[in-house]
C-alpha cells in the first residue's frame, strides 16, 4: 500500500464562499483502521452515484480490515457552511470529500484541503489524467484534489427544425445570431437559441474566443480584464443572443444554465449551449431523438470556442487523522475503473485521457466534447477572491443589465471591473 502525503500550512483565507479565520493543522497521526469519513455531492438522480460508490465502498472494506467507510451526502447550496465548520473542526470533518473545482483556491487558502502533487506524481494512473483539467486542481503548482469528473459545453440544436428549414450548424460564433434569428422568425413558437443573463458559462467562451478575458495575473495579483476591448466584443456578441428576435430578455434574461437547458429539454428553443452531463435529460425530454451537437465554434470557420472547464474534484482533508486510507480511498473512487462506471452510471465524463478515448470511440455523442477539451480549456481566476466575486454574481449583474437595457457594454463591462478589483484588492 502506497503512503500518501501529509501535509498543508496553516493559512488565512481573506476571502470566499467558506471564509474561515485559519485552517486546521495536520493530526500529526496516520491511523490505519477505524472508520473513514466520506463527503459527497447529493445528486438529483443519486440512486446511480449511490450504486458505484457502494460497489467502492464494499471494495474497499474488503482490502482493508478493520475499516468501515461511512458516506454522507451533502447538498451543493450549503457547502459553503459545511466545510467552513469542516476547516474550523476537524473533528467534525470528513477524511475525504467532493468539491467544486470553481471552490478550490478558497478552501486551499483556508488550510483545508492537503497538497496532493507528489501523491498524484508517484500515482501509476496520475500520469494519464487530461493536462488541462489537472490544471483546475491546482493552486500556486501545487495539487489539491484529483480530477473526479469533467464537464464542458457545447451547441445542441434541433435536427428535425434545420432539416425543415434547410440550415445548418453554425461555423462561427458570428454566425449564430443571424441564425437563430432566421429560426425565430420562421417559427415565432421557438427561442433562436436558448441563452440566459445569469449563464455566465454560456457566455465566457464568446470572450474568450474574441480574445479576452476574465482577468489578468501578474505575480500573485489579478486584475480585471473583463473590460477590455477583446473582452467587451466577446459580451456584445453574446448579448446579441438576448434579443427579442432570438431569446427576449423578458423571457430569459434571468436565467442561467438549467434553465436555458430546460427551454431546449421543453422543445421551445432550436438551439442551446449544453454539458456533456447535460445529456440524459435531454434524452428523457421532447427534444429526445431529434437533435444532434456540435463543438461550439470558435470565432474563425473550423476553430472551437474555449469552453469553462467544470467539474469536481476528490481530495483530502488536511486535518485527517487516517491520511494513507483517505488517500487510498480517493485513489480508488477518482481511478480508472470508478470513472468508467460513473462514465456508465450518470454519464460524467472521465478526466484520464485514454478512458475518455474508449468511451468516446464507444459513442459518437461524445466527439464533440471531447473535440472541444483537445482544443483547450479555460478556467476562472485562481483566487479566494473568486468566490465573493462568484458569491456577489458581479457577471451575471452585468449580462443582466446589458440584455435589460440598464447599461451599455462599455458601463456594465467598467462596473463589473471594477467590482471585480476591489475583490481581488480585499
Amino acid at each position: 500500500m502506497r503512503k500518501w502525503l501529509a501535509g498543508v500550512a496553516v493559512v488565512a483565507l481573506a476571502a470566499g464562499c467558506a471564509p474561515v479565520q485559519s485552517g486546521p493543522a495536520t493530526s500529526g497521526t496516520d491511523e490505519t483502521t477505524g472508520q473513514l469519513r466520506v463527503w459527497l455531492f447529493d445528486e438529483v438522480n443519486r440512486t446511480a452515484k449511490e450504486k458505484v460508490v457502494q460497489e467502492a465502498v464494499a471494495e474497499f472494506q474488503g482490502k482493508h480490515a478493520g475499516v468501515t467507510v461511512d458516506v454522507q451526502y451533502i447538498q451543493v447550496q450549503s457547502r459553503a457552511e459545511r466545510f467552513k465548520a469542516a476547516f474550523s473542526d476537524p473533528g467534525s470533518a470528513p477524511d475525504v470529500a467532493e468539491f467544486g473545482n470553481t471552490d478550490l483556491a478558497g478552501y486551499v487558502a483556508a488550510g483545508g484541503f492537503a497538497d496532493l502533487t507528489a501523491d498524484v506524481a508517484a500515482w501509476d494512473e496520475g500520469k494519464d489524467l487530461v493536462p488541462g483539467v489537472l490544471d483546475t486542481a491546482k493552486v500556486g503548482g501545487k495539487v489539491h484534489g484529483v480530477p473526479w469528473y469533467v464537464g464542458v459545453r457545447a451547441l445542441y440544436y434541433r435536427t428535425d427544425v434545420f432539416t425543415e428549414l434547410g440550415v445548418q450548424p453554425p461555423s462561427t460564433l458570428d454566425e449564430i445570431a443571424p441564425l437563430a434569428r432566421r429560426i425565430r422568425a420562421a417559427k415565432p413558437e421557438l427561442l433562436g437559441i436558448s441563452v440566459g443573463g445569469k449563464y455566465v458559462y454560456g457566455a465566457l467562451p464568446f470572450v474568450w474566443a474574441n480574445g479576452g478575458d476574465i482577468a489578468t495575473k501578474s505575480g500573485d495579483k489579478y486584475t480585471a480584464a473583463i473590460d477590455s476591448p477583446q473582452a467587451k466584443a466577446g459580451i456584445a456578441k453574446y448579448a446579441e443572443l438576448l434579443r427579442d428576435d432570438i431569446c427576449p430578455p423578458a423571457q430569459c434574461a434571468g436565467n442561467g444554465g438549467d434553465a436555458s437547458v430546460e427551454n431546449f429539454r421543453g422543445g421551445k428553443a432550436a438551439m442551446t449551449i449544453g454539458g456533456d452531463f447535460n445529456r440524459k435529460s435531454v434524452d428523457a425530454s421532447a427534444a429526445a431523438g431529434k437533435y444532434g451537437v456540435v463543438p461550439l465554434p470558435g470565432k474563425d470557420p473550423g476553430s472551437v470556442a474555449p469552453a469553462f472547464s467544470g467539474g469536481n474534484l476528490l481530495g483530502v482533508l488536511s486535518g485527517t487523522k487516517r491520511r494513507t486510507l483517505a488517500g487510498d480511498f480517493v485513489e480508488l473512487l477518482a481511478g480508472k475503473r470508478y470513472q468508467r462506471k460513473m462514465y456508465d452510471a450518470m454519464g460524467n465524463l472521465p478526466t484520464f485521457t485514454d478512458v475518455q478515448r474508449v468511451v468516446a470511440d464507444a459513442d459518437p455523442f461524445l466527439k464533440p466534447f471531447t473535440t472541444t477539451l483537445a482544443a483547450g480549456t479555460r478556467f476562472v481566476p485562481v483566487t479566494p477572491s473568486w468566490a465573493k466575486i462568484d458569491a456577489q454574481a458581479v457577471l451575471p449583474t452585468m449580462l443582466q443589465e446589458i440584455a435589460t437595457g440598464g447599461k451599455d457594454v462599455d458601463t456594465a463591462a467598467t462596473s463589473a471591473a471594477d467590482a471585480m478589483n476591489a475583490a481581488f484588492t480585499s
